[in-house]
């Protein structure tokens, strides 16, 4: 079973002094998959994730690495890459010479350069390959520590809030890679606060909460426990809306706190997806358009809203009270 899996966790418990970081956690992460890692913060995510890169040791539990036992001693197994915390870079180098130096760093010898020049292309920084570290930007820097970690050519990628600082194009770009590691057979797994790029890469999630797991599966899966969820919707007859709405068994009509925020003929219903599916065909049949239809928080944060206990105040936060 475990040669299936880059991953295989079996009650993993991490203290820092008084602190319970990690409490018994039981994972499986198989090769070939996108992993996400959520919770809030101080969950226990970043501490996962330095478990998986050997940067520290589990106090209890066991834990296996493409296979291989990890003992009470830092390090990993060959084929582990990544970064937590943002990837450590020289400034004073270009990005060619910061790849360069972690390949000799890591015994490959001079023979790397048109391996160091694909890293650089595939994340697409070859342009400014032989500019200086200390210029570029936040997503720049994520960009090249991706690159480095490629170098290694890793097949369990452990990477911490990769998506930071790029813009859409960028993000798409580096969304690309990681599939494409994925799809090679490598296990990619990430940490981050972006929903939309956990919904959008990974096809399965675990959610941390207090050093717990509180769910562990299939995006799809925790998608689907978000329940009840408020929808925007703004159609050519506010009024009409408001009172079919308020007329439907299994919906319900949210006030919202400002108009400022959400526009004043946008209606917030608050319902499972099949009442809103039916709302849209009695909004057609009382000839009012549909013009945009949306939930107000997207169902993957809503789940972990839910999960965590946060719901209430983001709700509130959205300009919608319960």
């Amino acid at each position: 079973m475990g040669s299936s899996l880059a991953v295989r966790s079996r009650g993993t418990t991490k203290y820092f002094g008084d602190v319970v970081a990690l409490d018994g956690v039981d994972l499986d992460i198989p090769r070939g998959q996108v992993h996400g890692l959520v919770g809030p913060n101080g969950a226990g995510k970043t501490t996962f994730l330095g478990l998986l890169l050997g940067l520290s040791v589990a106090d209890k539990g066991s834990l296996e690495i493409l296979g291989a036992p990890v003992d009470r001693v830092l390090g990993v197994p060959e084929g582990v890459g990544g970064f937590v915390d943002g990837p450590g870079l020289y400034p004073t180098l270009t990005a060619r010479q910061n790849l360069a130096a972690l390949a000799r760093l890591r015994g490959y010898g001079s023979e790397r350069g048109a391996e160091v020049d694909d890293a650089l292309e595939q994340v697409g920084l070859l342009d400014v390959a032989d500019d200086r570290v200390r210029g570029f930007s936040l997503g720049m820097r994520q960009r090249l520590g991706l690159a480095a970690a490629l170098l290694t050519k890793p097949r369990l990628l452990v990477l911490d809030e990769p998506s930071n600082g790029l813009d859409p194009a960028a993000k798409r770009h580096v969304h690309r890679v990681l599939a494409d590691l994925a799809a090679q057979g490598a296990a990619v797994v990430i940490s981050s606060h972006q929903m939309d790029d956990l919904a959008a890469l990974c096809s399965a999630v675990t959610l941390l909460a207090d050093g717990r797991m509180v769910f562990s599966g299939p995006v799809t899966e925790l998608a689907a426990q978000s329940g009840r969820l408020d929808y925007r919707v703004l159609t050519s007859d506010a009024d009409t809306t408001r009172r079919l709405i308020a007329g439907h068994p299994g919906l319900e009509l949210v006030q919202d706190r400002t108009r400022l925020r959400l526009g004043e003929d946008v209606v917030v219903a608050r319902g499972p997806v099949s009442a809103v599916d039916d709302l849209v065909v009695r909004l057609v049949g009382a000839g009012v358009a549909v013009r945009e239809l949306g939930p107000v928080v997207p169902p993957l944060e809503a789940a972990f809203l839910a999960l965590t206990g946060a719901d209430d105040d983001v709700l509130a936060s959205q300009g919608a009270v319960r």
